[in-house]
């Protein structure tokens, strides 16, 4: 009798366990209905970007699309890693050409020129995730003080 009561404690606590690590995660449609719009405009200074906002709060679960604008006047980077590590992402669209990711990434995006791109995702972690915006790599390289960026967050509750 007792292995059994042992084996039965066992399980208890295994499922205990996997519960609680399973908290974060999101279930069901991940791209469901329309996007929820969130903006980033990107502007030029004389000492480098310009955030429309540096924060932004977000819900796990919550379908997004982040559109982001440059106003072209220098080549910027957006870089947003933890971001899109912590998140399903469903498409990608520049100028009107819409990349659906079903199960692919990137982490960047480049504005050579005046425009706005869009990403659709739903964020499935929750956290605080760093995203920059800065010259681009062939810039920074070149510049002495090692490139002008300036950071911002998603904090994903």
């Amino acid at each position: 009798m007792r292995p059994r009561i042992t084996v039965v404690a066992s399980c208890g606590l295994a499922l205990a366990l996997a519960a609680a690590g399973a908290q974060a995660q999101v279930g069901g449609n991940l791209a469901a209905g329309p996007p929820l719009d969130i903006h980033l405009e990107i502007t030029t200074s004389p000492d480098g970007p310009v955030l429309s906002t540096a924060e932004f709060n977000l819900v796990t679960g919550e379908y997004y699309r982040l559109n982001i604008t440059s106003d072209g006047t220098e080549s910027w980077r957006l870089e947003v890693d933890d971001l899109l590590r912590n998140s399903h992402l469903r498409l990608v669209t520049i100028n009107g050409i819409e990349v659906h990711l079903q199960a692919l990434a990137f982490r960047a995006i480049e504005f050579d020129v005046g425009g706005t791109a869009q990403f659709s995702f739903t964020p499935i972690r929750t956290g605080t995730f760093g995203f920059t915006v800065g010259d681009v790599p062939s810039v920074r390289r070149q510049r002495a003080d090692g490139g002008r960026s300036v950071n911002g967050t998603f904090t994903v509750e």
